[in-house]
């Protein structure tokens, strides 16, 4: 068990975020508050063309080093809609403070329609996830083997066992 819950600050960027919720968990297990496309008119994302950068309108503070907040696709708009992440994970470091953007992208096949982004949307989430920052040392062979070694992608297959 993870101990108190910790304090970040969080920074209203565009006002809209008032109206339209505040940063918070939908429920009360969820893993990741939503974040909201704050642009003034609708976006279409067209498939397959290059991601585009939307603003969610908000910053934090996290000022941990063993904390960093993670920007991840909702995963009904990546299954159902074909709305994804252009960088398939967004790290936020703990020592970031500017504006959180969300990098946006349609994994659609060409032809097909484009998603539209209404302002105020609900198209990503963000999750804080804990960071271990080990120390490295450098050698030229490891202390230690394993069963599986450097034996590569793949290399314990796809069958049930």
């Amino acid at each position: 068990m993870i101990g108190p819950r910790p304090e970040f600050e969080i920074k209203i960027l565009d006002p809209r975020l008032r109206q339209w919720g505040l940063p918070d968990y939908q429920t009360d297990l969820a893993a990741g508050i939503d974040l909201h496309a704050c642009i003034d008119e609708p976006l279409a994302v067209e498939p397959q063309a290059p991601a585009r950068l939307v603003s969610s309108g908000l910053a934090v503070l996290m000022n941990d080093p063993h904390v960093a907040a993670l920007v991840l696709p909702r995963s009904g708009l990546g299954h159902k809609k074909g709305l994804v992440l252009g960088n398939s994970v967004g790290l936020i470091d703990a020592d970031w403070t500017a504006a959180i953007a969300i990098s946006v992208w349609s994994r659609l096949p060409p032809g097909s329609d484009a998603i539209v982004i209404a302002p105020g949307d609900r198209i990503a989430q963000l999750v804080f996830v804990p960071i271990l920052r080990p120390s490295l040392r450098v050698v030229d062979e490891f202390s230690a083997q394993t069963g599986r070694g450097a034996n590569g992608f793949g290399s314990t297959g796809t069958a049930p066992r």
